[in-house]
């Protein structure tokens, strides 16, 4: 039976008892039109499913949540992202709001919280969850960093590339994720090296756990 009228809501982690928790934990006051566990699928579900609100963990195969988040937003700009995460990092919630926040909160936080980070969030509020220092990240909003850090130097294919060789696929492998050849695959992976001055595929993945493009 289809409920119509309620707001509905997408959910991204590739943790499956996580998303089964916030799934059951919200399908009585909303419309939960879908899960999924990777930021290439969440990219595609919401183009088709337009919901009004997707819930991501920012750490997810294929494509990590923020990037997958910031594409999501530049196609679909009125969806609003709540990220789900273990890391309470000041710096990493600044970013996802540099992305495209709405919400940012804890794995850690009660079921209530994300309850009500859901309801401020589809009011038109914004939600940080109270285990993060706002002043800070509101500090490091303001400061709004130039985006000098060095993996800002790097394009969206070359993050998406980085990603998926720091989790340990081949080229041939990204390649076949990317839909282009190996030989583009190598070509990137080249670029990437001298754009961070990186030495050997070590440096690559301590570069992609450092900047949340994998998780640790």
């Amino acid at each position: 039976m289809i409920r119509r009228n309620l707001p509905r809501i997408l959910i991204a982690d590739d943790h499956t008892l996580v998303a089964e928790a916030c799934k059951k934990l919200l399908e009585s006051e909303y419309e939960v039109v879908g899960t999924v566990s990777d930021g290439r699928s969440l990219v595609r579900a919401a183009a088709e499913l337009r919901p009004h609100l997707i819930i991501v963990d920012v750490s997810m195969p294929l494509l990590n949540g923020l990037d997958a988040g910031q594409q999501i937003k530049e196609l679909l700009p009125a969806i609003k992202l709540v990220f789900l995460t273990m890391n309470h990092d000041a710096d990493l919630a600044a970013e996802a709001f540099r992305r495209g926040a709405s919400g940012y909160l804890l794995k850690t936080c009660a079921a209530s919280e994300l309850t009500i980070a859901v309801r401020e969030v589809l009011r038109g509020k914004s939600y940080l969850s109270p285990m993060i220092a706002r002043d800070t990240v509101d500090f490091l909003l303001r400061q709004d960093k130039k985006l000098i850090e060095e993996g800002h130097k790097l394009t969206d294919r070359q993050r998406e590339v980085l990603q998926l060789l720091a989790e340990g696929k081949c080229m041939k492998e990204v390649a076949g994720v990317l839909n282009v050849t190996p030989r583009t695959v190598a070509f990137h992976k080249y670029r990437i090296m001298e754009v961070l001055n990186a030495r050997s595929n070590a440096e690559l993945v301590q570069y992609a756990i450092r900047h949340h493009l994998i998780a640790a």
